[in-house]
C-alpha cells in the first residue's frame, strides 16, 4: 500500500492524523505478537503532550501551618525551626515541554520485564519547536545509552526537521547518507552494541517517499537477536481498520 500524506489535504480533510497515530502502535503490537520469540512482549504507549493541571490550592488547604522558629508549643517545649532558603539566583518564565508519545515498547519478561526496544512514531508536536526536538532526541539518546534499541518513524510532511540527524548531532556523529539534504520522511532503526572493547552505534536508515511502500527494519531485542519490523504490513492494516482511502 503506498504511503499517504496524513497531514495535508485531501486526506487531512477526511481523517484526523491523531486517529492514525493512536491506532498504528496497536497494529504494530499485533504484528509483533507473531514475530517476537517466547518471553518477549510488546505494548502500545500513546500520550498526548497536553497534561492535567494540579490544583495547588487543594494541597495548600490540606497542609498544616508550620510553626515559627523559637516559639513555644503550648506545653513548655520548643517547636522545630523553619529554614528559609536564600532568594533564587535565576528566575525564568518557561514552558517545560511534555512530549507527545506514540510508541511501542518491547520487554523481555525473562529479565524482569526489562525494556529492550522502543518504536517511536514522530508527531507534529515532536518537531514544531527546538525544545520539543531536543526533548525527543534526548529521550532516544537516553534509551540507546541503556542498550534499548530505538526505531524512529517520521511521516510528518508539515515540518521538515530530521530528528534522526539531530540525534546523531547530539552524540557528536553524522550519517553521510543524509547529505546534502536530510530526507523529511524516513524510518531508521538504531542500536548500541559492543565490538571488543569499543561501543558502537549501528543504524539502518531509509528515506520514505509518498506513494511508495514502507521498508522492513530490524527490531533488535537482544544483542544477537532481531525480528523483522514490517512497517508496510502494519501500516496497510492501520489504514484498512480506519477505512483510510
Amino acid at each position: 500500500m503506498p504511503l499517504r500524506d496524513h497531514f495535508r489535504p485531501p486526506l487531512d480533510d477526511m481523517r484526523h492524523w491523531e486517529g492514525f497515530h493512536a491506532t498504528w502502535p496497536v497494529m504494530v503490537v499485533a504484528l509483533l505478537r507473531r514475530k517476537l520469540p517466547r518471553g518477549y512482549f510488546a505494548e502500545p504507549r500513546v500520550h498526548s503532550g497536553a497534561s492535567a493541571e494540579i490544583d495547588v490550592a487543594t494541597f495548600e488547604k490540606d497542609e498544616p501551618a508550620l510553626p515559627s522558629q523559637g516559639t513555644g508549643d503550648g506545653a513548655g517545649g520548643v517547636t522545630t525551626a523553619v529554614w528559609a532558603p536564600a532568594r533564587p539566583t535565576l528566575t525564568l518564565v518557561t514552558d517545560l515541554p511534555e512530549l507527545d508519545e506514540y510508541e511501542v515498547r518491547v520487554y523481555d519478561s525473562k529479565r524482569g520485564r526489562r525494556l529492550v526496544a522502543a518504536i517511536e512514531i514522530v508527531s507534529p508536536a515532536n518537531k514544531d519547536r527546538p525544545e520539543h526536538r531536543r526533548a525527543f532526541v534526548a529521550k532516544c539518546a537516553a534509551l540507546l545509552q541503556k542498550l534499548v534499541s530505538v526505531t524512529i518513524i517520521d511521516l510528518v510532511t508539515t515540518r521538515n526537521f530530521n530528528l534522526y540527524q539531530e540525534l546523531l548531532e547530539l552524540i557528536g556523529q553524522a550519517d553521510p547518507s543524509l547529505e546534502p539534504e536530510p530526507p523529511p520522511l524516513y524510518a531508521v532503526a538504531c542500536r548500541t552494541t559492543k565490538q571488543g572493547d569499543a561501543w558502537q552505534l549501528e543504524t539502518w536508515a531509509h528515506a520514505l517517499t509518498l506513494g511508495q511502500p514502507l521498508p522492513t527494519l530490524p527490531l533488535w531485542v537482544a544483542d544477537n537477536l532481531a525480528v523483522p519490523l514490517e512497517l508496510e504490513e502494519c501500516y496497510a492494516e492501520t489504514c484498512r481498520v480506519l477505512r483510510i482511502p
